[in-house]
């Protein structure tokens, strides 16, 4: 069966709608012409004379029009002008019937679903700049597409609301983002996305149906088996599925919620520094929230809570779960159980009264929000983590003034952000809760001496031909270069740019935190953390061969031909002296 394109489509629909009324303004124009052919003229030297076709056909253009010249090339007879009336409102009438008809053509959801369409693909297909394919602009596609634009990275957006779609047309976004009012695991949508695209990078499922979500990645190994797909999934099922996929990287945010709680928890400095990097209202670095010892509570112990109960015994914390459905036997036999709603009385059994903390992890916000009121009643001193699930209900939440507020979609959209930016970024996190506290506490201090109070921007760059020419050919030709060297201002020489590379990527294995001396070699990825103008000057250094000389040489070398002959002109005679001359003896 012939494949069918938008464009196919859209003339098809221009031809079903416009059919009947091309055919009647060409039946009115035929009978036009010819009446006014045969129709007799006036009287010259004894007979009458006729018009031409073409006399005929110019007459009618623009008498049915409405526009009007008047009575042209000649006089009209009476007879000429009893059909000229007659031409006059037959025409007005096709025309009318005309545009009627393109104006329903124009109004067509159809009609406009294809051009929509049509255009979309035309966009996407003449686009060079590399983007990542966003399936589902919710909560979370949202928020990751706000993220993206504050990163300059372009995405390509389906979704299966066309209000959703329309609101993208309001959007302050500093980067283009089209989008398409679509089915995103239809494979021909995924195609004229940019799905075979080379500009294309990744695609992200982030529709709220995990159904949906498997099926788009499946379609995509199968359309394009190189490109990177990140999936969100909530169902251990889907996940188990998705992550028997190659080039597949599922991002649960269960798991994700329950491994921050922790964090915040057993390694505040690490939760602190992960806050920062990605942005986290309020957070300062190196100032992680203050979490008192002793007894937790968790409200809730669905799939998540599950996640975060095991996170916290793994710390050695002492947890007490409120839950109405959950059993004895699932929880473990030393974790103390109380088999209700999360409410004051509940609360009470619970010993909330010298409880450290409370987690609060259900799946309804009117039910943590009023657990959150319980727990300031009895308990104010005790830290409070909430789970927020819409982001509809911010404000609320806000006046809770929680001491740690754990969004649903926000952090789904902040964790694929990190991967889209560069995978070192949470690899460097995950490398870190490895380790000792000590550790971060390193990078915490080595940050904010670069830093300071503001807030940092990440980037990595790849030092290959494409992105770092004037490096790769340095490299190439026998030279060294640290990382000291490359990150040297040649403003200021020799002075360093505010900021610290954070990790490398070199033939398979990662190098964290790498030493200053460090050499670099083609093809290494560098993961970068400073100020956000640091980027741009950076991209200097790798495009421009005198600047990468001059930062790491020292040496400004001369670059217009006069002053090369000149220097090595100078050169010879330094090397060559002549011989001086002897003045004569008197």
């Amino acid at each position: 069966m012939r494949y069918t394109s938008d464009l196919d489509r859209v003339a098809m629909i221009v031809l079903r709608f416009m059919r009947r009324p091309l055919f009647v303004l060409l039946f009115v124009y035929s009978l036009g012409i010819m009446g006014m052919v045969l129709m007799p003229g006036q009287v010259v030297d004894g007979e009458a004379t006729r018009m031409s076709l073409f006399h005929a056909f110019y007459f009618f253009t623009y008498t049915a029009t409405t526009t009007g010249f008047g009575e042209l090339p000649n006089g009209f007879s009476e007879e000429q002008r009893l059909w000229t009336i007659f031409c006059l409102y037959t025409g007005v009438i096709a025309w009318f019937y005309a545009i009627g008809s393109l104006i329903r053509l124009v109004q067509n959801p159809y009609f406009i679903r294809a051009m929509d369409g049509f255009r979309f693909a035309r966009r996407v297909k003449h686009n060079v700049e590399p983007f990542v394919i966003l399936c589902g602009f919710g909560d979370a596609g949202s928020l990751l597409a706000r993220g993206l634009s504050d990163h300059l990275m372009r995405a390509v957006i389906l979704d299966s609301d066309p209000e959703r779609i329309k609101a993208l047309g309001v959007r302050d976004y500093r980067v283009a983002m089209p989008g398409l009012h679509a089915d995103a695991s239809v494979p021909k949508h995924l195609l004229a996305a940019g799905l075979e695209h080379p500009a294309c990078r990744a695609l992200v499922a982030l529709t709220n149906d995990d159904d949906v979500n498997l099926k788009i990645a499946v379609m995509a190994r199968h359309l394009n088996p190189q490109l990177p797909v990140i999936c969100r999934s909530t169902s251990a099922r889907h996940e188990a599925n998705l992550r028997s996929l190659e080039n597949v990287t599922v991002v649960d945010p269960f798991e994700i919620f329950a491994q921050l709680v922790s964090w915040a928890i057993a390694r505040p400095e690490l939760h602190n520094l992960n806050a920062w990097i990605v942005g986290q209202r309020g957070v300062k670095l190196g100032e992680p929230i203050q979490v008192p010892r002793g007894k937790w509570i968790l409200c809730g112990y669905g799939r998540m809570g599950r996640w975060i109960h095991r996170d916290l015994q793994a710390h050695g914390v002492n947890t007490c779960i409120i839950d109405p459905e959950v059993e004895p036997n699932q929880a473990g036999e030393d974790t103390f159980i109380v088999q209700q709603h999360a409410d004051h009385a509940a609360l009470v059994t619970a010993g909330i009264d010298d409880a450290a903390g409370i987690v609060v992890a259900t799946n309804r916000d009117a039910d943590n929000l009023s657990t959150l009121l319980s727990v300031n009643a009895l308990n104010p001193d005790a830290l409070r983590i909430v789970r927020q699930n819409s982001h509809e209900n911010q404000l609320a939440f806000d006046a809770a003034r929680a001491d740690l507020i754990l969004q649903h979609s926000l952090t789904t959209a902040r964790r694929i952000l990190k991967l889209l930016i560069s995978p070192l970024v949470q690899e460097l996190i995950d490398w870190l809760a490895e380790r000792e506290p000590v550790e971060t506490r390193a990078v915490t201090t080595r940050l904010k001496a670069v830093l300071g109070e503001r807030p940092p921007h990440l980037w990595s760059i790849k030092l290959v031909p494409e992105e770092a020419p004037a490096v790769t050919e340095y490299l190439h030709n026998q030279g060294e270069i640290t990382l000291a060297a490359l990150c040297r201002d040649a403003r200021t020489f020799p002075e360093k740019f505010p900021c610290e590379a954070l990790a490398i990527r070199r033939a398979g294995h990662s190098i964290m935190l790498p030493h200053e001396a460090c050499p670099l070699e083609v093809g290494d990825e560098i993961l970068f953390c400073g100020i956000k103008w640091v980027e741009s000057m950076l991209q200097a250094t790798l495009h421009n061969p005198y600047t990468l000389r001059y930062v790491v040489t020292g040496v400004d070398e001369p670059r217009g031909a006069l002053f090369v002959w000149l220097k090595d002109k100078l050169a010879r005679r330094r090397r060559d002296p002549a011989p001086r001359r002897r003045r004569p003896q008197p």
